[in-house]
């Protein structure tokens, strides 16, 4: 059903504040006009981040655990990170990432999917990519806080996909990343996005999905 889609719908934004500038993320408060109604609404204004979704040649994932303050738990995770330098496309986030968390790096990329995680209470989007063609880093990254105590596994896919079933992982990336892995696998990868796509805030559903081929894989590689 290509008209199952949603709907962007921006509501008539009478007055905008931010009420805490926080270290990492603010937090606004909109007063909305819905034509039938006005609301106030507070969420966090996000900046956006990126996941990558690693896999070898013999279908493992690259999984990092590390602690996480607000759920305290050490979690298993996609490499990821926030798009918080002004300028730097999300392909070069998502390599970037991939090279400090996990010293790693990948020839191949494309866009996997896009998640809004908590759409009630935050404006962050999430990109999540799959990189293929995988080697080591030349140079291991130098990591500090939470990042320190990094752990790297290789996993099979449909290990971790049992996990999420089992509700053994829980992070939400992660769970999204691997099910739509698997289910781009069942059609060849057919639904996989060009590594160049823009992601915009607040517009990106507004553009047109650019499908990846094999014939621009030479032209993904970095």
């Amino acid at each position: 059903m290509p008209d199952l889609a949603d709907e962007p719908h921006a509501g008539d934004v009478v007055e905008s504040e931010v009420v805490h500038d926080g270290r990492v993320w603010d937090i606004r408060r909109d007063t909305v006009d819905l034509g039938h109604s006005t609301v106030v609404r507070e969420y966090v204004d996000h900046t956006g981040a990126v996941g990558v979704l690693a896999m070898d040649d013999a279908e493992r994932v690259l999984l990092i655990r590390q602690y996480r303050h607000p759920i305290r738990s050490r979690d298993w995770e996609l490499p990821a990170g926030l798009l918080d330098m002004a300028g730097e496309p999300p392909l070069v986030a998502a390599q970037r990432e991939l090279a400090e968390e996990a010293d790693t790096v990948a020839s191949t990329w494309n866009v996997l999917t896009e998640v809004a995680p908590s759409p009630g209470g935050s404006n962050e989007i999430i990109r999540i990519y799959l990189a293929r063609g995988i080697r080591r880093a030349e140079q291991a990254f130098d990591r500090e806080d939470e990042e320190a105590d990094i752990e790297v596994r290789w996993v099979p896919i449909d290990e971790v996909v049992r996990g999420v079933l089992e509700r053994r992982l829980r992070n939400a990336a992660l769970a999204v990343g691997v099910l739509a892995a698997v289910a781009s696998r069942a059609t060849g990868y057919e639904t996989l996005g060009d590594p160049d796509l823009p992601l915009e805030r607040g517009s990106w559903l507004t553009r047109p999905l650019h499908h990846w081929s094999p014939s621009a894989e030479d032209d993904s590689a970095r």
